[in-house]
């Protein structure tokens, strides 16, 4: 191979690294939205339509409000896009579940791409190791 080809073979190299770091980062922000999704369906799961429930809101950076959640009421959920609606309380068990669902797929392929990247770079590794043997032998 020339000085040409290792340098593109680097440089490809190089283009599969970041996008392997991009999957990976995309890969930790699946993750914790799957955790969210979970947490909240169990949340919601535990909440009693009957009776006044005690909870804690979260209001952020770790800070909690107690309140008192109401029979039969609906909650407001965000669907994306800056966009909220009112759902009673099984619809956005059924809402949630559908994205976790949707989202555990979406965690797949992640995964399915990493390792097909990883095998890139692999193979694009002993490629390297060749061409560095092959110019050593030449020398």
């Amino acid at each position: 191979m020339s000085e040409e080809q290792t340098q593109q073979l680097l440089y490809q190299m190089q283009m599969l690294e970041g996008y392997f770091s991009e999957l990976s980062q995309k890969e930790a922000s699946i993750v914790s939205i799957i955790r969210e999704a979970s947490s909240a369906i169990h949340s919601l799961k535990t909440i009693d339509n009957k009776a006044d429930t005690e909870t804690l809101v979260p209001l952020g950076l770790g800070t909690f409000v107690k309140t008192k959640t109401i029979p039969n009421e609906k909650l407001i959920l965000h669907i994306g896009a800056g966009i909220a609606v009112e759902k009673d309380k099984d619809s956005a068990i059924n809402f949630l579940e559908l994205r976790l669902k949707e989202m555990q797929v979406a965690l797949q392929e992640t995964s399915n791409q990493k390792q097909q990247i990883a095998a890139s770079l692999e193979q694009g590794k002993q490629q390297m190791e060749q061409l560095l043997a092959a110019s050593r032998s030449k020398k």
